[in-house]
């Protein structure tokens, strides 16, 4: 097997998961651009346009390329408004892992999309491409992230102290660093077996379908 992800498209019952276009730039942007965005990540803050299409051109493409990792886009399948992405990163593919990150935009917040989309790249990566492990890690203080990963099946492990640098706002409005623990989670294949109907009722993506060759 290469040691590289397939451009692919994944659908699910509300979702559809796609390599990003250049047409989604000014609404990528826009996304993450939201101050939770801002606060969790380690994005550029203001992210203008130009950062969205570096991104969404060379970036993402060349770490598929280079066997790294993939991103995809995630659409409402109804609207194909942008709810988000979904990111494996930091790929090893001798030991079969990969770590997962999720992105969903203010609009969409609330709806199970993050948690739908997510169960349905880990069914992708370990039913299609025979991973091994996904690693997930989230900001100590960031709740929405740590009920997605429990929402999926994935067992906390344990706490990096001080591994991460979240932002906050400070008295002047102004962004400011706030070091913080990382919370480590992992899924296996069999939590996803233990899971069960449950999870895929809950996600809406038990019966994920994946095409191949995304034009």
């Amino acid at each position: 097997m290469t040691s590289t992800f397939p451009n692919v498209s994944i659908s699910t019952e509300r979702l559809v998961l796609r390599p990003l276009e250049e047409s989604d730039i000014e609404a990528f942007a826009e996304m993450m651009n939201d101050e939770l965005v801002t606060a969790w990540t380690s994005v550029p803050q203001p992210y203008t346009e130009a950062h969205a299409r570096d991104w969404i051109t060379e970036l993402a493409p060349a770490e598929r390329a280079e066997g790294r990792g993939i991103v995809f886009a995630v659409d409402e399948f109804l609207t194909q408004r942008l709810v988000g992405t979904v990111h494996l990163r930091k790929t090893d593919w001798r030991v079969r892992s990969t770590e997962m990150a999720y992105v969903i935009a203010p609009w969409a917040r609330g709806e199970g999309y993050a948690s739908e989309a997510a169960l349905a790249t880990a069914h992708w990566v370990f039913d299609d491409r025979r991973f091994e492990r996904l690693e997930l890690r989230t900001a100590a203080d960031n709740t929405a992230s740590q009920q997605v990963a429990q929402k999926i099946g994935c067992i906390s492990e344990g706490v990096l102290r001080g591994a991460w640098i979240a932002r906050s706002r400070n008295e002047r409005g102004e962004w400011a660093d706030v070091r913080t623990d990382l919370i480590v989670w992992s899924l296996l294949p069999e939590d996803l077996e233990d899971l069960g109907d449950m999870g895929e009722q809950r996600s809406g993506a038990g019966g994920y379908t994946s095409y191949a060759d995304w034009n």
